[in-house]
């Protein structure tokens, strides 16, 4: 399933909208079974990032530092840059930087080792990660919205979102992991969990796409609007994440898991902070799953890209 998870993906959002469009009573009852379904996944996918790696991937001091700098310091300056062309609307506007300021710590890894990249150090590199982004992201949404950020985010749901669909996954992944350490029944049980995260993931797209649908409204032309910004987005971190790894003077693997990084956003971990934005913002969380679609269609051309972008050795000096 995870050689072809980019047509399974493909399909389960075409059937989302398919169904969405055809059926748009359905719609209350999946969003019912998005909570459910999302909170699996991410238990699933937190269940890959590895606790015990923490300590250790801070002593990849460079390639930690080159994530750290292609994530947090080039991927906001390149959102900046496309930020005042985006449409108006404000749920649009949250969509696009809730998910573009958040690199992936999950599937970025197969994709990462499909093109030759450092999966490992990569692996080892997403608990940092993905403390860091949720330490930053606040910050960053009131530096590109300022006070209409009151406005718009009302703190207690966004908190309960926060910790029903991450944290509390995070802490029962984390807990499986040391069981899966120390008992045989535990690494059964842990690896049995990892092979749900495909069907997990083609059964919230499912779920989020068709029931978010009918609520599109007039809407629609303001979601497609946003995916050119999100191709432009690969198109620019392609390069970018390419001259990071280059400043860094990281190997090949290494430098390649570099730009997979930067490019791969963490559409499913803030689809939760989405979906608990007041009424009138619901298009937020479609602009959440458009990327995933884009993002989907662009790593199929980054495993070809990106190895020419850092190949293996470099030219000899004429």
């Amino acid at each position: 399933m995870e050689h072809h998870q980019v047509v399974i993906y493909l399909a389960a959002m075409a059937a989302g909208s398919l169904l969405g469009g055809l059926a748009p009573g359905v719609g209350p009852a999946l969003e019912y079974a998005i909570n459910p379904v999302l909170g699996a996944l991410l238990f699933v996918t937190f269940l890959q990032v590895p606790a015990a790696e923490l300590v250790r991937s801070l002593r990849d001091g460079r390639f930690l530092a080159a994530a750290l700098v292609v994530n947090f310091v080039v991927v906001p300056l390149v959102v900046a840059a496309m930020f005042v062309f985006l449409p108006a609307d404000q749920a649009v506007r949250v969509g696009v930087l809730l998910v573009l300021l958040c690199p992936c710590v999950d599937y970025v890894i197969v994709f990462t080792g499909l093109a030759g990249g450092s999966g490992r150090r990569l692996l080892a590199a997403t608990p940092l990660l993905l403390v860091a982004q949720m330490v930053l992201l606040p910050g960053f949404l009131y530096l590109f919205m300022g006070s209409d950020l009151a406005d718009i985010v009302e703190i207690g749901p966004f908190v309960k979102a926060f910790a029903a669909l991450i944290v509390v996954p995070l802490a029962l992944a984390w807990a499986l992991q040391a069981w899966a350490a120390r008992r045989p029944a535990g690494h059964k049980a842990a690896a049995a969990a990892t092979t749900t995260m495909v069907p997990l993931m083609a059964a919230t797209l499912l779920a989020v796409v068709a029931s978010q649908v009918p609520k599109l409204g007039g809407s629609l032309t303001d979601v497609a609007a946003v995916i050119p910004f999100y191709a432009a987005f690969l198109i620019a971190m392609a390069f970018a994440g390419t001259g990071v790894a280059r400043l860094f003077r990281l190997d090949a693997p290494a430098g390649r898991a570099i730009v997979f990084t930067g490019a791969t956003r963490n559409s499913l971990v803030v689809l939760p902070l989405a979906l608990a934005l007041p009424a009138g913002l619901e298009v937020a969380a479609v602009v959440v799953v458009t990327q995933t679609l884009v993002e989907v269609l662009g790593m199929v051309a980054y495993v070809r890209l990106v190895p020419r972008l850092v190949p293996a050795r470099a030219p000899a000096a004429a």
